[in-house]
């Protein structure tokens, strides 16, 4: 079974609500890509008038988590995987539909491959941007995920 974005979209409904209720939507994955989107409404707006900063970071973690679950469901091991750390740069205010895109399918499959190899965990930086419409960034996510093979 492969991940799709209407099973990420079911899978939001079922075990991140706040984030299916924001607007948070799975677009597309490949191998390589996730790209999430999110439209900025009254439910998911700041005080400012803007996307709250929380919700463009939902956003952006199910662009770079997952490509993580998708590249651990194809290794076929079973391999634990956590948010260590994250760090976020925010350039425009967020209004209208922000997309979120992670290009880094294959530094995932290099940490995954290197965590089987070593069996020592492994750390892997990933990076979400988010566009609006008129393709201006408006921020920009990293998270620090960290992989271990299960014994």
């Amino acid at each position: 079974m492969t991940i799709s974005p209407r099973k990420l979209n079911a899978f939001l409904i079922f075990k991140l609500p706040s984030a299916y209720f924001c607007g948070v939507r799975t677009k597309s994955i490949t191998e390589t890509t996730c790209v999430v989107s999110v439209k900025h409404r009254w439910i998911n707006q700041n005080p400012f008038s803007s996307m709250f900063w929380a919700v463009q970071g939902m956003a952006a973690e199910l662009t770079t988590g997952a490509l993580v679950m998708s590249k651990i469901k194809a290794s076929g091991k079973r391999i634990s995987m956590l948010v260590a750390a994250n760090n976020a740069a925010f350039t425009k205010k967020a209004t209208g539909r922000i997309t979120f895109t992670c290009d880094q399918g294959q530094i995932i499959d290099d940490a995954i491959n290197k965590a089987i190899e070593t069996g020592e965990g492994q750390i892997v930086t990933l990076n979400s941007k988010g566009i609006n419409k008129e393709g201006v960034q408006v921020s920009e996510f990293n998270f620090e995920w960290t992989i271990k093979v299960k014994s």
